[in-house]
């Protein structure tokens, strides 16, 4: 081995200097893709010029990330060859010196050119991303040619294996990426469960249809034309709703909506004498939508009609059931109630752990309730995910294990499951 010749100091501290630069490229790197695209939105709309410098670079990140790894590169192939002629000229072998600088370079770039700035980028990557935003900004101008034809050859390659990476490709949607952040900071508690639904309804509008959250017929309270004034006022008064179908011979026929106040209205008019009311006359034009309009849509359609209430018909005209302002309102805010409540209409927690659910209640309500994931892909209500689970109508007293959950059938009117009880099955632990 010969002496330390004191000229190898300065190839010595070019070393250094392309260590410092590949540690700037790598924390750039961490920092530029971790930032936080909503964060750098707000500070540049608030007048913060290094957060548009930021925006500006992120803009094309495929670009961004193509200037970081040309120079990254670059530097560390300089400083491995520079160290290695250093090696050499201490040492006398090349193959002896070569093994010393591959190794000790490798260390050197993986402690303080790698690892290092890394950590410190991800755990400040706001901060980190501006302080190099004005640096960065030079860089991909003075590489942009190189980084051009560089896209263009990656994308040529990809395509040969089928894969496209152009800007109009990819997967996921803004809202998915929403809810996915929302569900992040709800499990790392920093957004509770309110703030979360809420969120989360309001994103889904466009997902849901109405017929997923409509009252169905069945539970309709609807006006008999046929029947005697007096009786129609009566049953009229009694309901806790303020618009009520109003139909002729089946309540396919619909005639029109009664609205309370235009009934009390007439009343006082006739001076309450019931036989003077022309319900026809006095009924509203009944509104009609398909069942496969979004809820986004008929948010929408409600406002720009003026209306509260609309009749769900499915391709063959027939009612399915019926949708109001209230309810969609109500799969942002969910359900309105007040201290003697339940979160939900039709689900009973009970001192086992278990919960009683009626068959009726939306598998979307029960989730919201219990912070549950049952699936509603294929069914809207409990029951029905029970029959499409279970491929049959269950007997009373039936037991089903499915997604996790065991359901055991309480009640049974005719063919329609009325209550259930449901209980988590406990996974093991991996």
């Amino acid at each position: 081995m010969s002496e330390l010749d004191p000229s190898l100091l300065i190839p010595v501290g070019v070393i250094f200097f392309l260590l410092l630069l590949s540690a700037f490229f790598s924390g750039s790197e961490t920092a530029l893709t971790a930032v936080s695209k909503a964060r750098m939105h707000k500070l540049a709309s608030d007048g913060d010029k290094r957060a548009r410098r930021v925006n500006f670079l992120i803009r094309d990140r495929e670009r961004l990330i193509g200037a970081i790894l040309l120079g990254n590169n670059l530097v560390n192939i300089l400083a491995t060859s520079l160290a290695t002629s250093v090696f050499i000229s201490i040492f006398g072998s090349t193959g002896v010196a070569t093994i010393i600088a591959t190794a000790t370079m490798t260390m050197m770039v993986l402690v303080f050119a790698e690892v290092t700035p890394k950590t410190a980028a991800i755990a400040r990557s706001d901060a980190f991303a501006m302080l190099v935003a004005p640096v960065m900004r030079w860089v991909v101008y003075i590489f942009a040619p190189i980084t051009r034809v560089v896209q263009l050859l990656v994308r040529g390659f990809l395509r040969v294996f089928g894969l496209d990476v152009s800007k109009h490709s990819a997967v996921l949607s803004a809202q998915d990426e929403l809810r996915g952040a929302i569900d992040l900071h709800h499990s790392e508690g920093r957004v509770d469960k309110e703030a979360r639904d809420l969120i989360r309804g309001a994103l889904e509008l466009d997902e849901l249809r109405v017929e997923e959250i409509m009252i169905h017929r069945k539970s309709i309270e609807m006006l008999d034309l046929d029947r005697k004034n007096d009786e129609i006022i009566r049953q009229a008064l009694k309901s806790t709703h303020t618009r009520l179908p109003l139909y002729r011979e089946n309540p396919d026929n619909i005639i029109g909506i009664l609205h309370a106040k235009d009934l009390l209205r007439a009343l006082w008019s006739a001076n309450g004498d019931a036989r003077a009311i022309n319900f026809e006359k006095l009924a509203r034009q009944p509104y009609f939508v398909p069942e496969t309009t979004t809820l986004q849509e008929q948010l929408a359609a409600f406002k720009l009609k003026q209306e509260h209430f609309a009749l769900v018909v499915d391709e063959y005209g027939a009612i399915m059931g019926l949708v109001t302002m209230e309810d969609i309102l109500e799969e942002i805010v969910g359900e309105i109630e007040d201290e003697y409540d339940s979160p939900v209409q039709g689900v009973r927690p009970q001192g086992d752990g278990s919960i009683n659910v009626d068959g009726n209640v939306t598998i979307r309500d029960l989730n919201r309730a219990v912070d549950w994931n049952l699936p509603d892909d294929e069914a809207v209500t409990v029951a029905g995910l029970v029959i499409h689970e279970g491929q049959c109508i269950p007997d009373v007293g039936q037991t089903f294990s499915f997604h996790g959950f065991r359901f055991t059938i309480l009640r049974r009117r005719r063919n329609q499951i009325t209550a259930l009880k449901i209980i988590p099955i406990a996974q093991p632990s991996l």
